[in-house]
């Protein structure tokens, strides 16, 4: 039986695809390139380790309370109003994050990037799932998607090359022309936005979730020991961002339209998916709070050779993500995440020893190391969240396991950055073998974070879904939506 060829992919859609691409370049290295800044913003606007922190977490704390009312905004807005719209935030919020005067100032400003950022890469794939159609959008996002790939490497390096060339507010300030180069032509290739549906945004969750969500990742930014639990204003907005966000979970089981969809994780298979999605997150990011500061506070490295120092664990992920697609369909899921994840574990163990003061080559081998698993558990997860997920609400699945990734992002930040705080704090004075230890001690933790995907990734199904013998279904049938 022949198949007819693939759709080609036109002139018209590869350049819409690299007008997007232009556009989400600055968002996707916004998450790691600022790392390298950080000894340097420290030092400059007289940061503690815990407001730095913060830095990076309302960026990204920020991207998970957009997500959800991307798809909402396009169909209200249209999308080349929205495109361009984003666009402009993100830009604005790079020119004031660069003209910052105090970190408090900077974590307002990087709230500001964060709604633009948060928007722009939703908005990519929205915008060419509806130009390529289903028989072109795979190959069309497989190109995209290379730069994100590239972006865990190239941001540390290239933040590191701006700083040291001409100052961390450059970081920002580098942004200007590709978003203006961006907008000019999104104005001249993005098609005009088609007629505008109207359509209802979840009210009550937006009056739940993200204030539940800000108030438990401050509320935990508060603790700086076990005693500060007891703080009247700590307990106080802990409790409050608790009942918040347990108020939006009753809504959201009984409401048709929610603005997260939490009946979703009736799935095992998706509940357990996003535990190692949030988990994943914290692995990733809480390493990349940690590590640029002992390579600058405690080793003396500049900017530039942090980038490079950190480059390993990028270059690793790459390899997996590579990797991992074969993988996938040889091995079930949970024997590849199980095995990954001990992968991962082991390129963590070198850390716990910074005391020791171990080689920067060692150190790189093991952020090679952790990379590699951690790759491979991203892609292997978010291929099997999708098993039990009936058709109609793969859309909806996909904004959770965003929202999951971003999540797991911030909180992986403000967690380590608490434990490094704590350490630091009882640390000996003075920059030494006291402070490397705090930071070798802050890696137990992450080793220990890492390690506890092991519990969910045990709850993961023994082989890969087999193929319905009666897909496509017929309209009107429904779906087996495997939740209990």
């Amino acid at each position: 039986m022949q198949t007819s060829p693939p759709e080609r992919l036109d002139r018209k859609l590869l350049v819409l695809a690299g007008t997007l691409l232009i556009g989400a370049i600055a968002s996707l290295l916004d998450s790691t390139i600022v790392s390298v800044a950080l000894n340097d913003i420290g030092e400059e606007l007289d940061a503690s380790e815990t407001a730095l922190s913060w830095v990076n977490t309302s960026y990204l704390l920020t991207l998970a309370l957009v997500t959800p009312l991307v798809g909402w905004a396009v169909d209200r807005f249209g999308d080349k109003r929205m495109w361009m719209f984003a666009l402009v935030v993100f830009l604005a919020g790079s020119v004031l994050c660069g003209l910052a005067w105090s970190v408090e100032s900077l974590i307002a400003f990087r709230v500001v990037k964060g709604i633009g950022g948060g928007m722009v890469l939703p908005m990519v794939q929205a915008i060419l799932a509806e130009a390529a159609g289903p028989k072109r959008f795979g190959r069309v996002m497989s190109l995209v998607g290379i730069p994100g790939q590239l972006a865990p490497i190239m941001g540390p390096v290239a933040g590191g090359l701006i700083i040291d060339a001409a100052g961390w507010r450059w970081i920002f300030f580098v942004n200007v022309p590709v978003i203006l180069i961006a907008l000019a032509l999104a104005w001249k290739v993005l098609p005009p936005s088609g007629e505008r549906r109207a359509t209802r945004v979840d009210r009550v969750g937006m009056l739940l979730l993200p204030p539940g969500m800000v108030a438990l990742v401050y509320g935990f930014s508060r603790v700086r020991d076990v005693s500060q639990l007891t703080d009247p204003l700590t307990l106080g907005v802990l409790l409050a961002g608790l009942a918040l966000v347990a108020g939006f979970c009753v809504h959201s089981a009984r409401s048709a339209d929610p603005l997260l969809d939490v009946r979703l994780f009736r799935s095992r298979v998706f509940s357990t998916s996003s535990a190692l999605i949030l988990l994943h997150g914290v692995a990733i990011y809480g390493t990349l709070f940690v590590l640029p500061l002992y390579y600058t506070r405690v080793l003396g490295h500049d900017s530039s050779t942090t980038g490079w120092l950190l480059a390993p664990q990028g270059l690793g992920m790459l390899i997996g993500i590579s990797l991992a697609g074969a993988l996938t369909d040889r091995y079930d899921p949970r024997t590849l995440i199980l095995g990954s994840t001990v992968v991962a574990v082991l390129g963590t163990v070198a850390f716990t020893q910074l005391a020791e003061r171990p080689g920067d080559l060692l150190l790189g081998l093991s952020l090679c190391v952790r990379g590699l698993g951690l790759g491979v558990i991203g892609v292997a997860v978010i291929t099997t969240a999708y098993r039990d997920v009936p058709a109609d609400r793969i859309a909806r699945g996909t904004v959770l396991i965003a929202v999951g990734q971003r999540v797991g992002a911030s909180f992986g930040t403000a967690v380590v950055a608490l434990l490094l705080s704590v350490g630091l704090t009882a640390a000996p004075g003075g920059a030494g073998a006291g402070d490397a230890a705090a930071y070798g001690d802050t890696f137990w933790w992450v080793l220990g974070l890492v390690a506890l995907m092991l519990l969910p990734a045990l709850l993961m199904p023994r082989k890969p879904r087999e193929p319905e013998p009666d897909a496509p279904r017929e309209e009107g049938q429904p779906a087996e939506s495997g939740h209990h």
